[in-house]
């Protein structure tokens, strides 16, 4: 197939252009992102893609990518963030951005590493941000997800002078660009393709770091900068502000469903993950008991919240309330989930009606047929009266 190159969000933005000039220069792209190109956009069999969702770290897809001997390039293109206060960022919203922008780029070029450190040519990079270099407010989440990536970058890149090696990690620190959906317009390769092919002359010259417009606009920003942060992030703000880029209205998703989750099995973590898979930040109500249902729980309570605490597709356990519409009130989420066992129930037509003008939705997911609590609980008392039977003999 011939030399291979790993483009890291290389389905939209910058991330596609890079691609689609890989490909031109010879290279079979491998492109690892949730969604897939549009289609017509790149050669068909010049790429595959690889579905990778950065909020859950596919280590042994990219220990498999490092291992291949045709893979040459490493370009992390991916990143989220907006433009908002600090105080109208939800947790949920904070985890994914210092996870896909900071975090997975860490791991990714860790697991790439003696690939990069050797002797062969290997050449790496990450798209950061101008606002990693500066004061960044109302940026300031993003802005330290990417300062992070910044500091990260030029001090690996010592250890690999000192190392011997010739191979560099480029961080490529562009501001605005457009024809970018990251900016919620459209991909527009005929803006971005300028860009990624400076950014890949960049990259096969090793250097360290590329700031595009550096002379025309960041270089004297940058030293407004230095000479006064203070006054510098003042300005900046108000600019933001002044341009109404500023935007704090609520961009997560908080998802709600409430179980007795005893016995935890296979089935509860399906309904977890396929809860999470529909909400950015799932909150778990844990009921005390199980009377609710007429039945014992064998697990204690604080253990069955240890428990699905535990699970990662859970952001937070809670004390579950008498009715799920109760807990609307406390915790205002958008999405409540329930098996579908539970549709055109009296309850959950009552739910309906409640939530009809509150701009909540119901979402019945299906259980695993395989295995549920009653079974196990059915097997559990069948066993132990076995042995009952079997001790009086």
């Amino acid at each position: 197939m011939g030399k291979k190159a790993v483009v890291i969000g290389g389905s939209s933005g910058i991330g596609l252009a890079v691609s689609r000039e890989l490909i031109a220069l010879g290279y079979f792209v491998e492109i690892c992102s949730r969604s897939k190109p549009d289609a017509g956009i790149l050669q068909d069999d010049r790429y595959r893609h690889c579905y990778c969702d950065l909020t859950d770290f596919n280590e042994d897809l990219f220990r498999q990518l490092a291992e291949d001997k045709e893979t040459e390039i490493l370009m992390i293109t991916a990143g989220v963030g907006r433009v908002a206060d600090f105080r109208a960022h939800h947790l949920a919203e904070i985890d994914r951005m210092l996870t896909v922008d900071l975090l997975s780029a860490v791991k990714a070029i860790r697991i790439f590493y003696d690939r990069i450190i050797s002797s062969d040519p290997f050449y790496s990079g990450v798209v950061s941000s101008i606002s990693g270099h500066l004061c960044s407010p109302a940026a300031s989440v993003y802005s330290a997800a990417k300062a992070g990536v910044s500091r990260f970058v030029e001090s690996v890149n010592i250890e690999l002078e000192v190392s011997g090696t010739s191979n560099r990690i480029l961080d490529v620190s562009p501001a605005f660009f457009p024809g970018s959906r990251f900016y919620g317009g459209e991909n527009d390769l005929s803006l971005t393709m300028p860009l990624a092919r400076v950014i890949l002359t960049e990259l096969f010259e090793r250097e360290t770091l590329f700031i595009p417009q550096y002379e025309e606009t960041f270089k004297d920003v940058l030293e407004r900068y230095h000479e006064d942060p203070h006054g510098y992030g003042l300005y900046s703000y108000e600019y933001k502000k002044g341009s109404g880029r500023i935007d704090n209205s609520k961009k997560v998703r908080i998802g709600y469903l409430s179980g007795t989750f005893d016995l935890f099995h296979v089935g509860h973590l399906n309904i977890l993950k396929h809860a999470k898979e529909h909400c950015d930040y799932l909150i778990v109500g844990v009921h005390e008991s199980g009377q609710w249902k007429g039945k014992e729980t064998f697990i204690p309570f604080d253990e069955r919240k240890s428990i699905v605490a535990a699970c990662r597709y859970v952001d937070r356990v809670v004390d579950s309330c008498l009715e799920d519409s109760e807990a609307w009130s406390k915790y205002k989420y958008d999405m409540l989930f329930v098996g579908t066992d539970y549709k055109g129930s009296e309850r959950f037509l009552r739910y309906e009606e409640f939530f009809s003008d509150k701009g909540v939705k119901i979402i019945y997911l299906p259980y695993t047929q395989s295995t549920s609590s009653t079974m196990i609980r059915k097997t559990i008392l069948l066993k132990t009266k076995d042995i009952d039977i079997e001790t009086e003999k």
